[in-house]
């Protein structure tokens, strides 16, 4: 039923475009971008599915050649036959040569995915590039009939020049791709400046997919500066895209790879270990520039991708710490040695500093999350049948920052470093806090005021706490949310609190005298005991009272009767 569907649809689609694409003046037409981009998008590339394409493509070109009668032979003998200019009286001559274009292009796309577990595809892949190509080049000849408008020349010569640069980039030829690359570019952009801003978006979102493989070009060509860019782009949502955005990892971390075979040692805490892991050196040197880009990122949802590449790749590192520390021999009886010195090994020094990294990146990843949850918690909901943010929600995220506290305490190396237990200390007393106050607020919903305004007291002891504590580490503090914003919202809060029970009689007035005094009594805090019903406990005492009555008729007297009570009891008589 599906497919059925979809078929329908690709039946009632190139009619539409066929009736908008003919000219006024009776030129011919065809709107190339706005038909690749809408079938692409229509039929499998939403989702990165070329194999889907590559089908669409192959029935809309047999249902093309159906109507305009365009027969490649008959079904005993194939006959090859072209589109020529003579032949060119409608525009879906026109679209025929465009969708065997876009097919040959997307079996390419859809071996270069294939092509990471089979490198044979790789050649395939090539020819079915170039086999685009010319289609390409096809295209751009038949629109240079006078029979085709202005605006459809341009646009076949900029797909003709994409096609041609995605066959040099997979060739590496930089230079050759550079320049089909910039002259799609050039025509694209003059062609945004010709039309309104509503018809040019295509053409910017067009300029913006192929920008990255210009940089890419420009750096393996020797543009140094061009690294800079293409890290810029990543930044962006999507980054260039599909297969461009493994590219820009690859080249990211090739680049770093070049820069860490001179860096030999990493400091931290005061103590100096060499880095003699590859991966190790990557990760540490591109470290600051992810930081960086995480603080650079425009919206929650990008921080969040770059949080989990770095989570992913600090896993990666640590795994390969973790594996050369089981295998080396010597260093574990370095290990030992150095354990009953009360001083770990280098190796086991750098896997509790990239820990150290993992687990503090994860804290401020939730404190992000936290962050972003507290905002949209203070607006006020307006679907009431789409579940908002709640409280509990926030719960999880400080249950797992103080999860990891607790294991960066434990870490191997700096159990004898009490300045940094301190900082762990005092850090986990400021997320206990704020725990604390959720807690709070989540009882506040269900109406249990004794106990949030108990919970309200606890969070104050945290902050005093803090603030005492403080005072030796102002850069502790630094990175952490504020408590003073904490003990404002805790005292408003407080008072709400306690204005609540006056809320069961607003409708009788009562005069309490402790209220006119100097210190009012709104509510008496701790309640006062209240007798409750008890379980009550059986226990079985009437056995020992108990005068059971004689059974001494009821036994059987044995010795008595002789062989006349056998007769007896023989015939029955004695019963």
């Amino acid at each position: 039923l599906k497919m059925a569907a979809e078929q329908q649809n690709e039946m009632k689609i190139p009619q539409m475009e066929e009736n908008k694409e003919n000219s006024i003046d009776g030129s011919l037409g065809l709107e190339i971008l706005q038909i690749i981009k809408d079938s692409q998008q229509q039929h499998g590339l939403r989702h990165g599915d070329y194999q889907r394409y590559r089908g669409y493509c192959s029935r809309r070109l047999r249902r093309l050649r159906k109507t305009l009668g365009f027969k490649m032979g008959n079904r005993h003998k194939f006959t090859g036959k072209k589109v020529t200019v003579e032949l060119l009286s409608d525009n879906r001559h026109l679209l025929l040569v465009l969708m065997e274009a876009e097919r040959a292009w997307s079996y390419a796309m859809q071996l270069k995915q294939e092509a990471n577990t089979e490198p044979r595809k790789r050649f395939h892949l090539l020819a079915r590039l170039r086999k685009a190509a010319k289609h390409g080049e096809q295209l751009e000849k038949l629109c240079e009939s006078h029979r085709v408008d202005a605006k459809t020349k341009l646009e076949a010569q900029a797909y003709t020049a994409y096609l041609n640069g995605m066959v040099q980039f997979e060739l590496q030829e930089w230079k050759s791709a550079m320049e089909a690359f910039n002259k799609c570019k050039t025509i694209y952009e003059k062609l945004a400046s010709a039309f309104t801003e509503e018809q040019a978006v295509l053409y910017h979102q067009r300029v913006e997919e192929i920008s990255p493989n210009i940089r890419y070009c420009a750096y393996n060509i020797g543009d140094q500066n061009a690294i800079n860019d293409l890290m810029q782009m990543r930044l962006s949502a999507g980054g260039g895209g599909g297969m461009m955005a493994e590219k820009l990892e690859a080249l990211i971390t090739q680049t770093r790879a070049k820069q860490a075979a001179v860096m030999s040692e990493v400091e931290w805490r005061g103590r100096t270990v060499p880095v003699k892991i590859d991966k190790a050196r990557i990760f540490l040197l591109g470290l600051a520039d992810n930081e960086a880009a995480i603080i650079q990122a425009d919206n929650e949802e990008t921080k969040e991708r770059l949080y989990e590449s770095l989570l992913a790749e600090c896993r990666d590192t640590i795994q390969a710490v973790r594996e050369e520390l089981r295998t080396d021999v010597k260093q574990r009886e370095r290990a030992a040695e150095g354990a009953d010195s009360g001083k770990v090994s280098n190796l086991q020094y750098l896997h509790s500093y990239l820990t150290y990294i993992k687990l503090w990146t994860v804290v401020r990843r939730n404190e992000s999350m936290a962050h972003a949850l507290q905002a949209k918690l203070k607006e006020p909901q307006t679907d009431e049948n789409k579940r908002g943010p709640r409280p509990q929600d926030l719960i999880r995220l400080y249950d797992i920052i103080l999860q990891s506290l607790a294991e960066l305490s434990s870490l191997q190396g700096l159990e004898e470093d009490h300045t940094f237990q301190k900082e762990v200390a005092l850090k986990t007393l400021v997320y206990k806090a704020y725990r604390c106050f959720y807690i709070a607020q989540s009882y506040v919903l269900v109406k249990k005021w004794s106990e949030a305004l108990v919970l309200y007291e606890r969070v104050l002891k945290y902050t005093r706490e803090v603030q005492s504590k403080a005072k030796s580490f102002n850069n502790s503090l630094k990175d952490l949310p504020d408590v003073q914003e904490l003990i404002a919202e805790v005292s408003a809060e407080k008072y709400s609190l306690q204005a609540a029970p006056l809320s069961d009689r607003l409708d009788n007035f009562r005069l309490d005298p402790t209220l006119l005094s100097k210190q009012p009594n709104l509510v008496q805090f701790p309640p006062d005991f209240q007798p409750i019903p008890c379980k009550p406990l059986f226990f079985d005492l009437a056995l020992n009272h108990v005068a059971f009555p004689p059974l001494d008729d009821k036994v059987e007297q044995k010795g008595k009767g002789g062989i006349t009570g056998y007769f007896r009891g023989f015939f029955g008589f004695g019963s």
